[in-house]
């Protein structure tokens, strides 16, 4: 049984034949897959059409059930993690340079390669990781974009001390325990009346909570923007360092207003953020029983999936939302 997005915002069931694993692929049954904002903007048609019918969900978190012809480091058996980079090719100057995230052939699971919204989902050796232990199915979803995209926009993000993280969901709620662990002010905005997540960023260590119109005491070093809102770009470049940096790290956001040049003055930096690396998935799994990274997570069944994806889309998510796929 697998979810399908159709269009107008939501996913509907339908039955499949278990997929058959081709040379270099894995067959993963699948245990737990995160509910991210990006199957929102699939689903909700925000994004450039991709496949559609299409099965979402890149945060997978599965078992491997069946190996094809050539796979080598894997074995049936392992607990993996399927992330939103599922294919480049290998062979591009950008793949050449570690830079896959950028492969102009690249593909995108839950995208253009059906997701772990199913029983069974069939992946990319390549882009297939062995997650560290001391979590649970559920609770290690969440690594595998919230974790990945958001380490490397973290990562981007320089080196400076204070920084502050514009939207506090399930990206911000992982990068802001390992923002703190290296010894950073970590400042967290949210939406006006988001009380709860403002809650969980104070309990996570950031020393700050608050709106995301309100000016931090001290300018930031840099700012990293989960929230899909364009109208926060010049909001974070008004409250930086020279030299600070503002960081997108969404794969979707509203248009950036208009803003007087002042703002980005004085070698100031608007950047993006695409995609991830393999480079950035093996560097965080590594990292995150180290911090140790907590995950936060409402758990729904894969039945309840268009209930979960509602609830993301109204703000009633505190953390990651995450389906549970069988027993």
């Amino acid at each position: 049984m697998v979810l399908q997005a159709v269009g107008a915002g939501r996913v509907e069931a339908c039955e499949r034949e278990r997929p058959i694993p081709l040379p270099g692929e894995v067959v993963v049954r699948v245990r737990a897959c995160g509910v991210c904002r990006t199957d929102l903007h699939i689903i909700d048609g925000e994004l450039p059409p991709g496949d559609i019918p299409i099965v979402p969900g890149h945060e997978i978190v599965g078992v491997v059930d069946q190996l094809g012809d050539g796979v080598a480091d894997l074995s049936v058996g392992d607990r993996v993690g399927i992330p939103w980079l599922g294919y480049s090719c290998g062979d591009c100057a950008y793949c050449r340079g570690e830079r896959e995230n950028l492969c102009r052939l690249a593909r995108f699971t839950g995208y253009t390669i059906d997701g772990g919204y199913a029983e069974y989902a069939v992946a990319d050796a390549r882009y297939v990781f062995t997650l560290p232990d001391g979590y649970s199915d559920t609770e290690a979803a969440p690594l595998l974009c919230a974790g990945l995209v958001g380490y490397r926009a973290y990562r981007m993000a320089g080196e400076g001390r204070r920084i502050g993280l514009y939207g506090f969901g399930a990206a911000a709620h992982v990068i802001a325990q390992v923002a703190v662990h290296d010894g950073r002010e970590v400042h967290a905005f949210t939406s006006a009346g988001d009380e709860a997540a403002r809650q969980l960023a104070r309990d996570l260590g950031c020393v700050r909570a608050t709106a995301s119109t309100e000016a931090p005491p001290e300018p930031l070093d840099a700012a990293i923007i989960f929230a899909p809102v364009g109208g926060l770009v010049p909001e974070a470049l008004s409250h930086l360092v020279p030299g600070g940096i503002v960081v997108c790290a969404g794969i979707h956001m509203s248009d950036v207003p208009a803003f007087p040049y002042r703002l980005l003055w004085e070698e100031r930096i608007v950047r993006s953020v695409a995609n991830l690396t393999r480079r950035d998935a093996l560097d965080f799994l590594a990292l995150a029983p180290k911090v140790p990274v907590k995950t936060h997570v409402q758990v729904y069944d894969l039945a309840d999936a268009n209930r979960a994806l509602a609830d993301l889309r109204e703000g009633r998510v505190n953390g990651a939302a995450v389906l549970k796929v069988g027993d």
